[in-house]
């Protein structure tokens, strides 16, 4: 031992324990300062033996062993030894000042030979010197569980299995193997480097401590403190969980409702070619064809008489599969059935021209001539067409185009009208549709298309998303507020309201087998929902013509919501409400205000399993698990009223886990104790107050002198 100089020590630790334990990864994050990832941790383990001989061979590890504990400048070396029980280790317990005891806590047969073999071996090479037990692998404790880790063992053989719960070794069963053996327990992990440093200083104090005794002469050694207590490690709190969202397809819907032509209402006729389409999506998307739907004439009063009419509501409860028209309607309707006569040849018809639904009877109603560069006149028929086997009677609104619109030009802007976009192998024909586009009154498609003839493509993005949240705004307004062209009534709980069969079929896979199949509410005006209320059903259908979140949704009321997305099959309604709620509740809960979070979690935790909003499930139960402890102390009967494997789940998973718990008390007993003992007793304090004056003499022994001698009898 180096010696000579009066305030440098040289310590010698040696690490043993069972093969696989972890010394030699932990001699390196100490002698080393390295760090590991995960997956080298987790890599098969090959015996190794950390040389001593590093210390000459290289010098930062060198450099790395010098430290000071308590004022005293240590260099402290570190040995590695063989973990195979037959090898023979006596070289390394030769001078020895301090041993570490290492098992690994996710095998508890290694902590069983620390007491019945190594322990023994150590006492009959090193009687006398101190021995600290160290438990490595501090970080399986709670990552067992971990998705990474887990992870990691589904990509490796099926034959490496990963660490279960019945693997740990809890720290009450560690502390009571050391209190059998005498010794002070500490915890390690070269992942997360908690403990590392501090299982070294502790042990460097035991060494120096056993060197004072030997040598009191010391004075650089009169400072050094018993090993100190090691704080719990408490596990990090689960991860916050991000809500993933369902890519939107309202784009794709909106080109689907185009191509598919269920439920047309209106059509455009350029030259010898009919476009079927769609009238409150038009109104939506451009204010002249609004204005052209719901011009103050008889059109106007015939296209809003179903909408509006609470006579034609009354009497359509009464009305049969085939949807007769009610007397407002008929009144509208003039005996004009002499003027029957076709618009076009269908078989004239270009492959490029939508399909009209068959149509079986028509009859003229009204007839306008019209003022206007781009429509010459509008009229309004009645049909019987086909939806799937049912034959309803439904009134087609006639739009003839004047020869300045093009076929193509009108296929094209009705594209742009249903998606914001049009097609581009069609651009060879670009003056014709900015011509139809500029007679037509649609700015927008004016705009996109002069981009394009300016080779200035980059600023069409920003005018697709602008054109669409203004098409989505009025759909909301238009087609919700007012319920502008509506042709089917949902009768709910507390009342009803209008809508559209095309944008419900195109955006809804269940209202499109519902509406387009042989169901009886294919052709009915009325449809019934039992047991749903207003509230959530238009909340269901602001999501459905404008896929965006309700507004006003709560976290109170969000369940019939969820309930109504997970009936008709609308994973994104559902992970939009979702979103909207974890935000929410993440936000009050960083405020410092969880214990109503708390409460609603407690209230949602069930039903959103129920309803398989899984993501707002996981949330809750995340921030349950967090919460536990103030969950048993302020709502026991919400608790108990959970599932029970919801129970076991939350008490499995609570954080802090329960032997963190009774590790911190522990903790928080034997830091008690130690400052008990640390502190001087009251007597002492008392007679150190009234010492004054000499060194030799107390004050009262002072005060007994002053007095005159009395001679004691015999």
């Amino acid at each position: 031992m180096d010696n000579e100089q009066p305030h440098q020590e040289l310590v010698k630790c040696v690490v043993v324990g069972d093969t696989a334990v972890g010394k030699t990864r932990l001699i390196c994050a100490r002698a080393c300062n390295k760090r590991v990832s995960l997956e080298q941790l987790l890599t098969t383990h090959v015996p190794t033996v950390w040389a001593i001989d590093q210390y000459r061979i290289y010098k930062d590890v060198l450099e790395q062993s010098w430290e000071v504990v308590d004022g005293v400048n240590v260099s402290l070396r570190l040995w590695d030894t063989f973990g195979d029980h037959e090898k023979d280790r006596r070289f390394a317990y030769g001078r020895s000042d301090v041993v570490l005891l290492c098992f690994s806590i996710t095998n508890p047969v290694s902590l069983r030979n620390c007491q019945a073999m190594w322990y023994p071996e150590i006492r009959r090479f090193c009687p006398q010197t101190p021995v600290l037990l160290v438990g490595c692998k501090n970080d399986l404790r709670y990552m067992y569980r971990d998705d990474e880790y887990l992870r990691f063992f589904r990509d490796r053989s099926p034959f490496v299995r990963p660490t279960r719960k019945s693997d740990l070794v809890m720290p009450d069963q560690a502390r009571a193997v050391a209190k059998e053996l005498g010794l002070t327990y500490y915890e390690a992990s070269v992942l997360t480097h908690y403990g590392v440093n501090e299982v070294f200083e502790n042990a460097i104090r035991a060494a120096l401590i056993c060197r004072k005794q030997q040598r009191f002469w010391m004075t650089n050694l009169k400072k050094v403190q018993r090993p100190l207590l090691q704080v719990p490690f408490c596990p990090p709190p689960p991860a916050r969980l991000e809500v993933s969202m369902v890519s939107s397809l309202f784009e794709e819907h909106m080109g689907v409702l185009l191509t598919q032509q269920a439920h047309t209402d209106v059509v455009f006729v350029a030259g010898s070619v009919g476009f079927v389409a769609h009238r409150f999506l038009l109104a939506a998307a451009s204010p002249s064809l609004h204005r052209l739907f719901c011009s103050a004439d008889p059109v106007c009063e015939l296209a809003t008489a179903r909408s509006s009419s609470e006579t034609s509501l009354a009497s359509t409860f009464g009305e049969s599969a085939t949807g007769d028209f009610n007397d407002d309607t008929e009144l509208l309707i003039e005996n004009n059935n002499k003027s029957n006569q076709r618009l076009w040849d269908l078989s004239k018809r270009r492959s490029s021209c939508q399909v009209f639904p068959s149509i079986h009877h028509q009859r003229v109603s009204i007839n306008k001539e019209l003022n206007h560069p781009a429509f010459q006149s509008i009229r309004i028929e009645q049909c019987n067409s086909r939806e799937g086997r049912a034959c309803t009677a439904a009134v087609q609104t006639v739009v003839t185009l004047t020869k300045l619109v093009s076929p193509l030009a009108m296929q094209q802007c009705l594209k742009f009208l249903y998606t914001g976009t049009i097609d581009t192998s069609k651009l060879s024909e670009i003056a014709e549709i900015r011509l139809a586009a500029e007679f037509m009154e649609l700015p927008e498609l004016l705009v996109f298309v002069t981009n394009i003839e300016r080779c200035e493509e980059f600023l069409n993005a920003e005018l697709k998303q602008q054109y669409r949240k203004a098409v989505r705004a009025r759909l909301r307004s238009l087609c919700l507020g007012q319920g502008s062209f509506s042709d089917v009534k949902f009768k709910l709980e507390d009342g009803t309201i209008a809508a559209h069969k095309a944008l419900l079929m195109a955006r809804c896979d269940v209202m499109r087998a519902m509406f387009s199949g042989d169901f009886r509410e294919s052709a009915a005006k009325v449809v019934e929902f039992p047991g749903v209320k207003e509230e959530p059903f238009s909340q269901l259908l602001h999501f459905l013509y404008t896929d965006e979140c309700p507004p006003g949704l709560s976290k109170h009321r969000c369940v019939e919501l969820l309930e109504l997305a997970n009936r008709l099959c609308l994973p994104r309604l559902t992970s939009l409400v979702e979103t909207k709620l974890v935000r929410e509740m993440q936000k009050a809960v960083d405020a410092g205000s969880p214990e109503d979070i708390t409460d609603t979690c407690l209230k949602l935790l069930e039903p959103c399993k129920l309803h398989n909003a899984d993501q707002l499930a996981d949330w809750c139960m995340s921030h349950l698990c967090t919460n536990y402890n103030k969950i048993c102390k302020s709502l026991p009967k919400l608790l108990k009223a959970l599932h029970p494997e919801n129970q076991a789940y939350l008490s499995e998973n609570r954080w802090p886990p329960v032997w963190y718990v009774k590790d911190y008390d522990y903790y928080q007993k034997c830091l008690f104790e130690r400052e008990k003992e640390e502190r001087p007793p009251m007597k002492t304090l008392k007679r150190s107050r009234h010492n004054s004056g000499c060194l030799c003499f107390s004050g009262k022994s002072r005060r007994d002198s002053d007095k005159p001698l009395v001679p004691s009898s015999i």
